[in-house]
C-alpha cells in the first residue's frame, strides 16, 4: 500500500490516495490484492484507488480497467 502526500496542484490542499503494487502471480492472487486496495479504501475513507501489477508473462493482457464496486472505483493497470 502507498500514501502519497503531496500538493498536486499550487494552492490546493493535499490529496490522499492509495496504490496498490503487484506481481502478477494469477488470478486468485489479483483477486486478493483487489480485496486488499478496497479494505485500505475503505480504512481511509477513499472513492477510488490503483492497483499496478507488473506481469512477467510472454503472454499478457497489458492495458488499464477501471472497476466500478458500488461506490468505489478501482483503477488497475497491467504491464
Amino acid at each position: 500500500m502507498g500514501y502519497i502526500p503531496g500538493n498536486f496542484e499550487y494552492g490546493r490542499p493535499r490529496k490522499q490516495i492509495v496504490i496498490e503494487l503487484k506481481i502478477w502471480r494469477g488470478n486468485a492472487y489479483h483477486e486478493r490484492g483487489e480485496r486488499q486496495l478496497m479494505d485500505y479504501m475503505e480504512h481511509y475513507h477513499l472513492k477510488k484507488g490503483y492497483m499496478l501489477s507488473f506481469n512477467f508473462n510472454k503472454n499478457k493482457d497489458i492495458g488499464v480497467r477501471r472497476v466500478v464496486l458500488g461506490a468505489k472505483v478501482l483503477v488497475e493497470a497491467v504491464v
